[in-house]
This record gives C-alpha cells, sequence and structure tokens, in this order.
C-alpha cells in the first residue's frame, strides 16, 4: 500500500469488526514497534500500552465502556445531532451515530483492546493548554492504526471511556500518575477494504497566513 492509501483509508471500524477471527499478538506487537518510532516531546518516551486479550478483562472495560457511550449517545454533542440542517451531512451523521450505538454493545467482545496511557510526572495533569503532553502520546497511538491497517487489522479511536477513566485504571491496576490517551479495539474486519471518507472541501478550512 502506498502511504497515501494507508493515511486516506485507516478508518474508524465499528460494524466491520470481527469479533470470532483470533488476532495473533505477534502482530499487535509488531504495530507498537511501529509507533514507538512516533515523535515524543524532549524524546522522554513516557508512553505506556495496555493491550488487553483477557476476556474477563476485555468484558469489564466494555461495560464501562457502555455506559460512557450510551451517555454521550443521550447528550446534545453526540454525532446524530450534529449538522441536522445540512440533510446530506446529518445523513452521514446518524450512520455514525449508528455505528457508535453498535460498538457500545460488542466493545468488551472485541479480541484485543489497546490503551496507550502517559505517565506523567507528579501524577497530576497541569493546568492550560495540554498539547504538548498529549501530544508525546497521541501520534504514537495514530501510528499504531496506520500500521495495523498495513496488516489487514482494523481499529477505531475512541475516547469516551475518559468519562470513567478512573474506574477503567481501577480495573487495569494503573498507577496514580498513568493516564489514558485512548481506547483502540483492534480485530480483523468483515467484507471488503476501505475507502476514503468524505470530507469538508479544503478550501473551506484552510487558512493562508492568517485567520480570514
Amino acid at each position: 500500500m502506498s502511504a497515501r492509501a494507508v493515511l486516506t483509508t485507516t478508518r474508524s471500524v465499528r460494524r466491520r469488526l470481527d469479533l470470532d477471527r483470533p488476532v495473533d499478538l505477534a502482530v499487535v506487537r509488531d504495530c507498537l514497534e511501529v509507533a514507538l518510532q512516533a515523535p515524543s516531546g524532549s524524546n522522554a518516551q513516557r508512553w505506556h500500552w495496555l493491550v488487553l486479550t483477557d476476556p474477563d478483562q476485555r468484558a469489564a472495560v466494555g461495560q464501562v465502556y457502555r455506559r460512557a457511550c450510551l451517555e454521550y449517545l443521550d447528550s446534545p454533542g453526540a454525532a446524530g445531532r450534529l449538522h441536522e440542517q445540512d440533510p446530506e451531512r446529518s445523513a452521514v451523521q446518524q450512520r455514525v451515530h449508528s455505528s457508535v450505538a453498535h460498538l457500545a454493545e460488542v466493545m468488551g467482545r472485541v479480541p484485543v483492546l489497546v490503551i496507550p496511557c502517559l505517565r506523567v510526572p507528579g501524577g497530576g495533569l497541569p493546568e492550560g493548554n495540554q498539547a504538548g503532553l498529549w501530544g508525546s502520546l497521541l501520534p504514537a497511538a495514530w501510528s499504531y492504526m496506520l500500521a495495523a491497517r498495513t496488516r489487514g487489522l482494523a481499529t477505531a479511536w475512541t475516547t469516551l471511556h475518559l468519562a470513567h477513566e478512573r474506574e477503567v485504571a481501577e480495573i487495569l491496576g494503573l498507577p496514580a500518575d498513568v493516564h489514558q490517551g485512548a481506547l483502540i479495539p483492534t480485530a480483523h474486519h468483515t467484507g471488503t477494504g476501505f475507502k476514503p471518507a468524505p470530507r469538508q472541501p479544503l478550501d473551506e478550512v484552510l487558512h493562508l497566513n492568517k485567520w480570514a
């Protein structure tokens, strides 16, 4: 696959995750080796990776995720409530809403759950802008997803469980100075390949030299 193909067809897969086909842990490890090449502020490399394959652990995290997702789906910011005045975009949002609800029901059955974490000196998150902090983890998480795509695996990016982050931390036995950045279900996928998703035209979001 070309770099462009990988970058434009790595989708958040929710409905087409194969819940029954096992995922080779060696492949997941290989994808994480790729992820560790991502940038890290001051080269500190404070990332840690929870890889859940145990059925009971996956089910426990899945229960928390389902609860958090139902709260989200009932909120004003839920995917299905966005762009209601635009029929074309609203139709897309309704499909996203439905797929998010589906993932909520099956998350605990996905063969592998990957949780990228960041160890923060002192334990507490800093006040103010945290872009630099999370910029030392989230690019690596995306690199993991891109690597998984090239190996025939499907993933999804979600952070809904973070509404109950401490509860998940207790399930996983995380120290107080370790913070979760995302939850990435990982599985083989059903059906055929993926294509680029519809997006806003570039010129609607591009600003040259200043906001204008």
